[in-house]
Parts: C-alpha cells; sequence; structure tokens
C-alpha cells in the first residue's frame, strides 16, 4: 500500500490544479478577447477602404454603363484600392448584386448573395462573412442625384487560430509562466505556513487530538470552563455545566446570558489570576482558579478550572472546631495555671485568709459566667465556645462580654455547627480588631426568632474600612500580614459563604468600632436544592 499525500502535499497539489484551471481559462478568456478586437479592427479597415472605392470619381462615372469584365478601368481603381488598404479582396456590384469587377476573376458575373445578417438595402454595413474566417463591408455607390447604382465591397481574412497563437505565443507564454511561477510560490508558501500552523499533523492526527481532547476534558471530575475576550463561553466541559447550573447550549454564548450571580461573573472574568477562590454556587461550594490565556502578548480569554468542595469544606469548618475547642483550652489551662501559682504562693506566705478569698473570688466569676451564659444560651456548643472565648479574651486582655439581650434555645446540630464557625471567626476577628487598643472590648448578641438566628459581633476596635467594606468577606482579603503558612483573609469568606448556604448573609458597618452581623436561617437551604 502506497504512502498516502501528506495534508501540505495535498493542499499543493489542489493549489496548483487550481492555478492551472485558472491561468488556462483567463488564457482562453484573453485568446478569444483578442479574436474579437482583431475582428472588429479589420472590419473598420474594411469599411473605410470599401467607403473610399464608393466615393471614387471613376467608379461613380463608369459603374452605371459597365459590364461584367468589361472595364479596365474599374478594375484597376479596385486593384489600387485592394493594394493600398491590404485587403483580401475588392468587388464592384450592380444594383441587382451582379459581380462587375472582382480581384477574384472567377467571380465576375455572378450574383453575389447577401451574408449579411441584419442587412439593410443601401446602408452600409460591415462584419464576419458567414462559414468563412473573414470580414466584409459594403458601402452603397450613389449617383449625383441619390440613386443607387451600385455597391463596393471589400474584404479581409482573419488571421487564423494558429497563426493568432503564433504571435501571441511569446506574449503569452510569458504572461502564463509568470502566473504559474507566481501561483507555485504562493502554494508552496501557503502549504508550508499551513505545516508549521497544524504542527506538522495529518488531518486524522488532528481529528484524533480533538476526539482525545472532548473525552478527557468531560471524563476528568474538574470543571473546565473557557471564555474568550468578548466573555462567550468557548469550552465547557459536562462537570462545570453541571456545578455552575449551566445550559446544555451555553457553548458560544455570553457569560452574563447565562448567569445572574455578579459575584461568579466577576470571578470568572477578573483580569488578574485568581487561585484557589471560594465561590458559593447555589449549594454547593466551589474553588475557582482562573488563569488568562496570552498568545504573543495579546489577550485571548482565559480558562477556569473549579472544584466541588462542599464536602470538604464541612470537614474543614469540623476540623477547625476543634482547633478552636484546643486554642481556647490552651488558654483556659493557661489562665487556670496562673490562679494555681497565686494560691500556691499565698499558702506559702502563711496568707491563708488571702487564698480563701482569692479562691472565693475566682470561683464567684467563673460561676457568674456560667450562669450568665447558660441562662441566655441553652445550646452546650455555642455555650462552651462563649466560655473558652473569654478565657482567650482575658488572655489577651480583653473584655468579652454577652449582650443582655441574648436568647437562643437549643438548636439542631447542623445549625449548632454553622453558629459555632460563625460566632467563632467574627468573635476571633474582633480580639484581633481591639489588640493595642486602650479599652479592648467585644460583644456578642445572639438573637434567635422563629425564622433564623441572628449574631451581632460589636467590638472597640478602629472599624472598617469602607472603600474596603465590599473587599472583606473575599477569599484571600486581609487586612493583616499572615504569619503562617495557611495565610488569612478567609475567616470572614468563610463566614459568609456559612450564611449564604443557610439563606440568609452577614453586613458590616461602623458603630464606635466595627459591628458585623449575621443571619443564618433555621432551614437548610442545600437540603431544598
Amino acid at each position: 500500500m502506497g504512502r498516502r499525500m501528506t495534508l501540505a502535499g495535498q493542499l499543493l497539489a489542489l493549489q496548483l490544479l487550481v492555478v492551472l484551471l485558472v491561468v488556462a481559462v483567463v488564457g482562453g478568456l484573453s485568446f478569444s478577447q483578442t479574436g474579437r478586437q482583431v475582428e472588429r479592427t479589420e472590419s473598420r479597415r474594411a469599411l473605410s477602404a470599401a467607403e473610399n472605392l464608393a466615393g471614387n470619381a471613376t467608379v461613380r462615372g463608369l459603374l452605371p454603363s459597365a459590364l461584367p469584365g468589361g472595364s479596365a478601368a474599374l478594375a484597376a481603381v479596385g486593384e489600387t484600392v485592394r493594394t493600398v488598404s491590404g485587403s483580401t479582396s475588392v468587388t464592384l456590384l450592380g444594383p441587382d448584386r451582379t459581380v462587375l469587377e472582382s480581384s477574384r476573376p472567377d467571380d465576375v458575373g455572378t450574383v453575389l448573395p447577401h451574408d449579411a445578417p441584419g442587412r439593410v438595402e443601401g446602408r452600409s454595413w460591415s462584419g464576419p462573412v458567414a462559414g468563412r474566417s473573414a470580414v466584409a463591408a459594403e458601402v452603397p455607390v450613389l449617383a449625383d442625384d441619390g440613386r443607387l447604382i451600385g455597391t463596393a465591397r471589400v474584404g479581409r481574412d482573419l488571421p487564423s487560430v494558429g497563426e493568432r497563437l503564433a504571435l501571441a505565443g511569446p506574449d503569452l507564454l510569458a504572461y502564463v509562466g509568470l502566473a504559474t511561477t507566481i501561483g507555485v510560490i504562493g502554494s508552496t508558501m501557503l502549504s508550508r505556513r499551513i505545516k508549521r500552523q497544524t504542527l506538522g499533523l495529518e488531518p486524522t492526527e488532528i481529528a484524533g487530538l480533538v476526539e482525545h481532547r472532548e473525552a478527557l476534558l468531560h471524563g476528568i471530575k474538574e470543571g473546565v470552563l473557557a471564555l474568550d475576550q468578548a466573555g462567550r463561553v468557548t469550552l465547557l466541559n459536562d462537570s462545570a455545566r453541571q456545578l455552575l447550573a449551566l445550559p446544555a447550549d451555553a457553548v458560544g454564548r455570553p457569560l452574563d446570558e447565562l448567569t445572574g450571580d455578579p459575584e461568579l461573573r466577576e470571578a470568572l472574568t477578573q483580569d488578574v489570576a485568581a487561585p484557589d477562590r471560594l465561590i458559593l454556587v447555589g449549594p454547593r461550594l466551589l474553588v475557582l482558579n482562573r488563569m488568562p490565556v496570552r498568545s504573543h502578548g495579546a489577550l485571548l480569554g482565559s480558562v477556569t478550572t473549579m472544584r466541588d468542595r462542599t464536602e470538604v469544606q464541612a470537614m474543614e469548618r469540623a476540623l477547625d472546631t476543634s482547633r478552636r475547642a484546643t486554642g481556647t483550652l490552651r488558654a483556659q489551662t493557661h489562665e487556670f495555671s496562673n490562679q494555681l501559682h497565686t494560691i500556691w504562693g499565698l499558702l506559702q506566705l502563711g496568707e491563708y485568709g488571702e487564698a480563701v478569698r482569692f479562691v472565693e473570688g475566682v470561683s464567684h466569676h467563673r460561676e457568674s459566667l456560667y450562669a450568665q451564659v447558660t441562662e441566655r444560651v441553652s445550646d452546650p456548643p455555642i455555650a462552651a465556645l462563649l466560655i473558652a472565648k473569654d478565657s482567650l479574651a482575658a488572655e489577651r486582655g480583653a473584655k468579652l462580654q454577652l449582650a443582655a439581650g441574648s436568647r437562643v434555645d437549643r438548636v439542631d446540630e447542623p445549625l449548632s455547627r454553622d453558629l459555632v464557625t460563625v460566632v467563632g471567626n467574627l468573635v476571633d476577628n474582633a480580639l484581633d480588631a481591639v489588640a493595642g487598643t486602650a479599652e479592648p472590648r467585644v460583644e456578642v448578641s445572639l438573637v434567635e426568632d422563629e425564622e433564623a438566628v441572628t449574631v451581632r459581633v460589636h467590638d472597640s476596635g478602629p472599624g472598617v474600612d469602607d472603600a474596603a467594606s465590599d473587599q472583606l468577606f473575599r477569599s484571600g482579603y486581609s487586612t493583616k500580614e499572615s504569619q503562617d503558612a495557611g495565610g488569612r483573609g478567609y475567616g470572614l469568606a468563610l463566614v459568609r459563604l456559612v450564611c449564604r448556604r443557610r439563606g440568609g448573609d452577614v453586613t458590616a458597618h461602623n458603630d464606635d468600632g466595627a459591628v458585623f452581623t449575621a443571619r443564618l436561617l433555621k432551614t437548610q437551604v442545600e437540603a431544598q436544592a
């Protein structure tokens, strides 16, 4: 089995065939047009010679009485016109079209039929002769009184096809050769360019790569979405379509038509690369990684990969709760250790009365705190978190207090976990904000109604920057520098994600410090989705 011609070779052969066909057609049209031009030129020359012959005084004087072949003077005038004009034949006809004199002796005495289509009697005409490669022109010969006394006819042979080819051959060959050379060079350059652009791949290989890419994109679990510079979807695999809840005909449509979520549109179309950005899409928590696509410095669009982190985030939240519990236990251990050292010192000094009063004071403070929290917060995890955060605040030299109007009954386990996440992050954020202030203070308010639980955390810090209020809840955004590998900027983003998953939201404003208000519905939205 012979080797198949490559794509570049096929294109080159096809282009050369097209060039040769075009050259042949153009050459034929040019040759035909040249023939018609020669015919018109020879017709004008024949008509001019016929007009000279018809206006000759000798012809006008002798023609009325001339007999066929009987006038040497008429024959001489005709031969002179033929020789001077370079015509093939010259003929003088009588009124009845009898040949009186002719440069062809065999025609003398015969009757010449009309061979001009559309000829009008008594009018001049010129044109091709039927059945011959020749042209002729006839001009009526008129007497002084306007009477028709005969006709002057001049004929001219046209060059044959071979003669015209011989005459036009050098120029035609030059033009054909030049056009063919240009066509061959252009076709060769085009085939090489196509070969470079296709990386030397053949059509079957390109088709195989496309099929492999489609199978790969639709087979991976991660979602992949590509946008062009105008914001239209150019690529969308099955996972991305399911994660973003996009229609099946999303490819080719603008992103603005496919989703009304402004945060999702901003995450998919922002100018800079955004690694590991958390976005809540319906009931799902997605992690987006967007990379702009550039070629030779020009922006072509972007490619965004996405993963469903809903289950992973739930485990991370549970782990974060354990980490917070460990931190608060450490703070309490540190506090109790200091208190034990104080009691031990008083006993060593023999100050037994002071030791008793110190123990009673500590016990009263703890009992008062426990009573205050448990009286207003019936949910054990939330109450334990607030008590632990009080120890953490005391360690940092801050005061944490529960607002007098707070009231939360025991809630279901999912809502309890979400409230622990929200309260823990907001209180930690507030303690960071009041660090270094004159009177560090954090107030927590928990209010439950029939539909939702509202968490309000008010600190005495410098407040939030109004210009950056829209960025506070964005993943990775922080006004503090990170000192650990995990970085900062995810606590408030997590709070907003949890609130929105519960059908609520979180806001921030200033009122003698920062005030964060989070609302969580009791009914799980994801269970309804």
